[in-house]
């Protein structure tokens, strides 16, 4: 599993988003999804694993409104539009859903 490599560059490229209880960022702990099941609401973590940066960079992207943030229960967690992130890669989202 050390040849994974997370890439994603149109609507047919699988991505790679953390599995279980393992919190590492590494590719060996992912597991392979297509951009067509992605959940309607994504995390801090699985939006970063998408666009391959940060989870401080997803976070400061919401604040200057490059990326709108959903805040949910009273912690504030932020979830994010799966529209919001295709929007964000150049990928129409009425696209991804009629493949």
């Amino acid at each position: 599993m050390a040849d994974i490599n997370p890439t994603v560059a149109t609507a047919q490229t699988e991505i790679y988003l953390n599995k279980g209880n393992r919190k590492t960022g590494k590719a060996r702990d992912a597991v392979r999804l297509d951009l067509n099941n992605l959940p309607d609401l994504l995390t801090v973590r699985e939006v970063a694993d998408l666009l391959r940066v940060s989870p401080l960079t997803i976070k400061r992207w919401g604040k200057r409104g490059k990326l709108p943030a959903i805040r949910i229960n009273s912690r504030g967690d932020r979830r994010y539009k799966k529209e919001s992130v295709l929007w964000l890669l150049g990928i129409d989202p009425t696209e991804v859903d009629e493949n």
